[in-house]
């Protein structure tokens, strides 16, 4: 592995964990309140993050948590360079990450493998079928 990988990595890391932090204590937007960052990925130049969120309040548009999370670019920015080791803060770009077809993929996954699950219970002797 190459050391900018390992410094790339270690800023991802770094990025999410202080701005879950920040969107969590700091932020007074009642549309974020519910936002959960689920990974950061930083450019080559660690010039550019694209921060993928998903939201646990089904009620909100996405559109609408987009545009808070824009409005407060600023804001979370600030605090990054106050806890980052770089010398110029990313830019960031938020996605969307539908939390839904994950978990709609991983029950896939885990049927396919033989997962045992609350339909497949070894102990009760019990097993959908």
């Amino acid at each position: 592995m190459s050391r900018d990988f390992l410094r790339s990595r270690r800023i991802e890391e770094q990025i999410q964990r202080v701005l879950s932090d920040i969107i969590r204590t700091r932020v007074n937007d009642p549309r974020l309140r519910l936002v959960v960052i689920s990974s950061v990925k930083v450019s080559r130049d660690i010039s550019v993050a694209w921060i993928y969120y998903s939201t646990l309040d089904k009620t909100l548009p996405v559109t609408e948590t987009k545009a808070a999370l824009e409005a407060a670019t600023g804001f979370l920015r600030a605090g990054l360079a106050r806890e980052l080791t770089v010398r110029r803060v990313p830019e960031l770009r938020f996605r969307f990450e539908d939390t839904d077809k994950g978990m709609a993929l991983e029950r896939l996954i885990d049927k396919a493998v033989g997962k045992e699950g609350p339909d497949n219970d070894p102990e009760n002797g019990q097993q959908d079928g």
